[in-house]
């Protein structure tokens, strides 16, 4: 496995897993599917922030980051995307921890993950990461005709 700068090669497959975890769960509260120029924008933008795992030629999942929030106060602060093609074969831990080595070198201080309450394998997964719950927004997001908690985590990526 290799983890590599996401290029616009691998645009269809990075459509094909994030749309199919907007069209089928409940874990991301958007309903809105990614298209091609969506993509390309976003690869053009985070260049340096968009990241895949290669196997064997294969594009088997990725990790994206980018602001937290608007404003200044934010800027050492990032919040990431993160999906893979198959659970459990430590695909999604090298991405997350290249994404993490990347952003610090960038000056990201925090790394927030914002997780839909449903998707207990990704809390699961963060905490074996060494994030930390920050806290549980109750009924912040709204799919497929229910309300949704927003469950919030964190790591710091550098030390004062």
């Amino acid at each position: 496995m290799m983890i590599r700068a996401a290029k616009a090669a691998d645009l269809p497959t990075i459509k094909l897993l994030w749309n199919d975890m907007i069209a089928n769960t409940n874990f991301t509260f958007t309903s809105i599917l990614k298209t091609d120029s969506i993509l390309e924008s976003m690869l053009h933008d985070r260049a340096d922030r968009f990241l895949v795992a290669d196997v064997e030629g294969r594009m088997a999942g990725f990790v994206t980051w980018g602001p937290f929030r608007g404003g200044d106060g934010y800027v050492h602060t990032a919040e990431h995307s993160i999906i893979t093609a198959t659970a459990g074969t430590g695909i999604g831990r090298a991405l997350m921890l290249a994404a993490m080595e990347q952003a610090r070198a960038q000056g990201i201080h925090t790394m927030v993950a914002g997780i839909g309450h449903e998707n207990t394998a990704a809390v699961a997964f963060h905490i074996k990461l060494g994030f930390g719950l920050a806290g549980r927004v109750p009924e912040v997001g709204q799919k497929n005709g229910r309300w949704h908690d927003l469950i919030l985590m964190h790591k710091t990526l550098t030390k004062p």
